[in-house]
């Protein structure tokens, strides 16, 4: 596969799958959103191409959870230099099959390759729990073996990259599954990580949700992380648990910010608005839903409707463009969807509100308030560029309204930081941000509660996921000395 983007960019441009015993199969069309048109195929994997790629996992494990740690750690350092030496073709590529401006498409390649050194770097040593005259108990951390890597489509290339780094350090090989709608740029990574991984220890398959599911079935898998809705996450799991295999499942988030009395509006409402919109609202950690007391909602909504009308919406590979398309028309339909449910039930649209009028998948970022009760757009994720802003009277109530929602990813509070930490354990949720939203760092958790997910991503918390503890319980003999003394 060459890395010209020019190449790349050809229409039905052919791609070759990466992986021992993986061949060509099956193209599929890959899609620019922004302009609504084919422009390049993916390869399709057949059942029995991958039952060969997850063989060639299967025999390459135990040699690679053999290769001392440090070792390990260098070829993941060797991964973090391939992949800086091709931000540009990765980053152009990324942006015509995902539609991100290109300078954040080259943000999450670079940030993709910096998780290598990061990952490298994480602790995984075995430690000393007893040390008696009688016996010695030590545990250490092991792989479970090949792991299935299913990665989305709104940072494909990042979101794979954290389970790659950490079940590679781990000892475990991988295999990567992406998004049929971003297939692209994982293919171009893994020929890259190809040229300084083992033969087997890393593997990407195109294919559809069909392969996917025959990926996580697969008895040589004996991990499976994924990154997802729900529903498919759901699927998963029952799909695993016939074999009883792990699983790390970072689902969906309808995460909520709530505006404390007495904090200035106008001021948050830039910050609230940016993390509503990172990524065109594709982002799981995205602010949702905004509920601000009755007394200045209108205000912030106005304030963050007038930032979503002076938004530069376009196509990612212009430099102006602030926002991109949709990553594809489903998930256009489904925001159009949601936003027209509300304004037939009353809702009030402050700004956009209405699929742009030219090729693509382009939906404006749209600012709604006064919904009904119950509304779609508050109780379900949305995942695109649409914030409704929610007034209320009691926080009690907000609080209420939040837990009982089966999301439970991240909550943030904004105001005074004394009267938010006091308030920071009412949420129900894996992360309580203060007066800010959707801050994840490589060196902190992330996961969810409920239905946002099983498990955690990200640190030594996120490498320890791909592992599982094995104890070596040594019973001692007494020396002679010993017994004479005893």
């Amino acid at each position: 596969m060459s890395s010209s983007v020019d190449q790349l960019a050809t229409p039905h441009a052919e791609f070759t799958p990466v992986g021992p015993g993986s061949a060509r199969y099956g193209p599929t069309p890959v899609e620019n959103p922004a302009l609504g048109k084919i422009f390049a195929e993916a390869p399709g994997c057949t059942p029995e191409q991958l039952d060969a790629v997850l063989d060639d996992a299967a025999r390459a494990f135990p040699g690679w959870a053999a290769t001392p740690l440090e070792e390990r750690r260098e070829r993941l350092h060797s991964c973090h230099r391939a992949l800086l030496g091709a931000v540009d073709p990765m980053a152009e590529l990324l942006t015509r099959e995902q539609g991100k401006p290109l300078r954040h498409a080259r943000s999450e390649v670079r940030l993709a390759a910096d998780w290598f050194a990061r990952t490298a770097e994480l602790g995984i040593e075995a430690e000393r729990l007893v040390d008696e005259t009688a016996a010695r108990v030590d545990l250490e951390r092991v792989p479970h073996g090949v792991v299935a890597a299913i990665a989305p489509s709104n940072y494909p290339v990042l979101l794979a990259v954290c389970k790659i780094a950490p079940a590679l350090l781990a000892g475990n090989t991988v295999v990567l599954k992406p998004s049929p709608d971003t297939p692209l740029s994982s293919l171009m990574m893994g020929r890259i990580l190809g040229g300084v991984l083992p033969a087997g220890t890393f593997a990407v398959v195109d294919g559809d949700v069909e392969l996917g599911a025959r990926l996580t079935v697969h008895p040589a898998v004996r991990l499976v992380s994924f990154t997802g809705s729900v529903a498919a996450g759901r699927a998963i799991a029952r799909q695993a648990s016939a074999d009883l295999k792990r699983v790390v499942l970072e689902l969906g988030g309808n995460d909520p910010a709530v505006v404390l009395p007495g904090t200035d509006v106008l001021s948050a409402a830039p910050d609230l608005f940016t993390a509503a919109m990172t990524n065109s609202g594709q982002f799981c950690a995205a602010v949702k839903r905004v509920y601000a007391p009755r007394a200045t909602y209108r205000r912030l909504a106005e304030a963050m409707a007038e930032q979503a009308r002076t938004a530069i919406v376009g196509d990612g590979l212009d430099p102006a463009t602030e926002y991109g398309p949709l990553v594809s028309r489903a998930q256009l339909e489904r925001v159009e969807g949601l936003v027209d449910d509300a304004v037939a039930a009353g809702a009030d649209v402050l700004a956009g509100g209405r699929p742009l009028e030219r090729p693509g998948h382009f939906y404006p970022p749209t600012v709604v308030t006064d919904l009904p009760p119950g509304s779609r757009l508050e109780e379900e994720e949305q995942f695109g560029p649409v914030v409704p802003v929610i007034p209320y009277d009691d926080l009690d109530q907000v609080f209420a309204r939040i837990n009982a929602s089966p999301y439970a990813l991240g909550c943030s509070l904004w105001g005074d930081e004394d009267r938010a930490r006091e308030l920071a354990g009412r949420p129900r949720c894996g992360t309580v941000w203060i007066n800010t939203h959707g801050a994840l760092r490589h060196d902190v958790p992330f996961g969810g509660h409920r239905h946002s997910g099983i498990g955690v991503e990200y640190g030594a918390w996120g490498l320890n996921e791909y592992t599982q503890l094995k104890v070596h319980h040594i019973a001692l003999r007494l020396r002679q000395a010993d017994r004479e003394t005893s």
